[in-house]
């Protein structure tokens, strides 16, 4: 996910976008709270986009979704000046697109923008590697350095082995391949991608997705991405903005929309989601509470439990999880001079933070609370079993159990809803 304090790449400041006639009428209307269809048909003007304000930071992938007609597509196309606003700024760095004249918004599109599309838009008759070079060969570079840049682009696609072949020896998911490649051949700023997936059958469609975010792990551009689809949008996005009517009703991420959606319209697309492939194991896990190997003792850890009212604590040696002591454990059998070393259970779950909800069902099968390790592998903090069923339970109308837990290092409740996590944990084994 993209860090908050990275600079602002792109942003429209009160951007309105009409097509049509009798546009100062129309205006006057919008501020008057006129309803877009009422507005077309007193008017003949088309509100494609109306006082869009939104920041986008450099290097993340911003998602613009809606339904046909919600203004996306006329959006994305005013970054690149395909399409001139009405009114208000489209800013790339301190250049506002608006106002710039031919010369300098053709160096802008040349330098700093490249767009993929729907279609693969490919030159039938030229090898892969002459589509992959064909803009650089607009720009004026000479052929031997074409050649060389789009070779590595194709590279990067995993396509250097057909440079030589034609594009109607590709697959639908390998030609769009190459429209990207030949959008990276110019080593863009700014990577606009209009519905790039949307005519591919679903497996290609992931299979695109993915190497997407691959790409995007390594080159770290910032990228617009159009989608009318909510998981694309939640698999993809740093941030999502959903727009209806040329409006933008939330910005947010994944979790954020779909956890508290701004109104109805939201609310509809998000009801059927996945939550276990949106949230991730940071955003239920606990203050970890541990205790510190060789300093802590059975009796101080049996009180700490109970004073938290947990199954379980983590045990650290230098930040790092050792592993994990139980309240049965430490109460219903004789602990040796070795304290906490003797009841401790050094097989024990553990994940990142990052990690999807639905990726923890094998380990909540543990019946132990989750580690959660940062990089370095110390501990920051944990997932308790209860606290993975609430949020699961959130969207599907079920109501997790808050009960007690019963002293065995798993908590009771969650009804069918635990069953069903645990069942395919023990599938994924």
């Amino acid at each position: 996910m993209q860090n908050s304090d990275h600079p602002t790449k792109v942003s429209f400041q009160g951007v309105y976008k009409l097509f049509g006639p009798n546009q100062t009428e129309a205006m006057d209307l919008i501020a008057q709270g006129g309803d877009k269809g009422d507005i077309l048909e007193s008017t003949g003007c088309t509100v494609a986009v109306e006082n869009a304000e939104l920041s986008i930071r450099e290097g993340e992938v911003f998602v613009v979704m809606g339904l046909s007609g919600s203004g996306k597509s006329t959006l994305i196309r005013m970054v690149n000046g395909l399409i001139q606003p009405s009114s208000g700024k489209v800013m790339i760095g301190d250049e506002d697109i608006a106002t710039a004249d031919k010369r300098k918004l053709r160096d802008i599109r040349r330098e700093k923008i490249a767009m993929v599309f729907q279609h693969f838009a490919l030159f039938p008759h030229k090898s892969v590697a002459d589509n992959t070079a064909f803009g650089l060969k607009a720009r004026g570079v000479h052929k031997k350095e074409r050649r060389e840049r789009a070779l590595e682009a194709l590279n990067q696609v995993g396509l250097r082995p057909y440079a030589d072949a034609k594009p109607g020896e590709l697959s639908g998911g390998m030609q769009q391949r190459v429209g990207l490649a030949r959008c990276l051949a110019s080593d863009p700023e700014i990577l606009l991608m209009d519905e790039p997936f949307s005519a591919l059958d679903p497996l290609i469609r992931r299979d695109m997705q993915e190497d997407l975010l691959d790409l995007q792990r390594r080159m770290k551009k910032t990228i617009i991405f159009i989608t009318h689809d909510l998981n694309e949008a939640l698999t993809l996005g740093d941030r999502i903005a959903i727009m209806k009517d040329g409006k933008i009703v939330q910005i947010g991420t994944g979790e954020e929309i779909v956890d508290a959606p701004a109104d109805d319209y939201v609310a509809a697309f998000t009801q059927d989601v996945d939550r276990s492939r949106v949230f991730t194991a940071g955003s239920v896990r606990s203050k970890a509470e541990a205790l510190e190997l060789g300093q802590d003792s059975v009796e101080t850890a049996i009180k700490r439990m109970q004073d938290l009212d947990r199954d379980a604590l983590y045990v650290v040696e230098d930040e790092r999880p050792a592993g994990v002591v139980t309240y049965r454990d430490l109460t219903s059998r004789d602990i040796n001079g070795d304290g906490l070393k003797s009841a401790l259970i050094t097989d024990f779950p553990h994940t990142s933070p990052l990690a999807q909800l639905y990726e923890l069902y094998p380990l909540a099968g543990a019946g132990l609370p989750i580690a959660l390790t940062d990089r370095r592998g110390k501990l920051v903090g944990v997932v308790e079993t209860q606290d993975l069923f609430t949020q699961l339970a959130a969207g599907s109308g079920d109501e997790a159990s808050g009960g007690a837990s019963n002293g065995s290092g798993s908590a009771n409740g969650g009804g069918g809803l635990r069953s069903q996590v645990v069942a395919e944990g023990e599938r994924l084994q």
